[in-house]
């Protein structure tokens, strides 16, 4: 008897529009796919519009954003009141994390991420923290039995 594959959580990967760096994204890609989550990183400077067409098309269980460049308060805030000001995605979580500041890492730009609209925000925090929160937003992701071939 064959064994349906497990569907895995579904996950948007995306930097905010300004922030170019790439190799947190390719860390968080590998993190949660490690996770149980099967991950589209759409990678680094992805324009507003780009997101919001990529989270209707592909209706992922979230989006999580990274930023490093410190832009991410700025940038964050503008790209969660667009998702949000559209019905057929507003209801998603999503996620922001990084260097969103350039200053120091502060309860007050957490509080107006989470005002703009953002589920879930993370400074300087641990990644494996993301997996933890994600799993309580989307669910934990089944496990496979070893012994059942894939």
């Amino acid at each position: 008897m064959t064994q349906s594959p497990v569907q895995r959580p579904s996950v948007l990967l995306s930097s905010v529009s300004s922030d170019s760096h790439t190799w947190n994204l390719v860390y968080l890609a590998l993190l949660l796919e490690e996770n149980g989550y099967a991950v589209t990183n759409l990678g680094s400077c992805v324009p507003d519009d780009l997101l919001i067409a990529s989270a209707r098309e592909l209706a992922p269980a979230a989006i999580v954003i990274s930023s490093v460049n410190g832009h991410g308060r700025i940038d964050g805030a503008r790209v969660i009141r667009k998702i949000r000001a559209a019905p057929d995605i507003a209801s998603l979580p999503v996620v922001i994390g990084g260097k969103l500041g350039i200053g120091a890492a502060g309860e007050e730009q957490t509080q107006d991420l989470l005002d703009a609209g953002f589920t879930l925000v993370f400074g300087d925090a641990d990644a494996h923290e993301l997996s933890t929160a994600l799993a309580g937003l989307v669910g934990v992701p089944a496990q496979r039995d070893p012994g059942v071939a894939a």
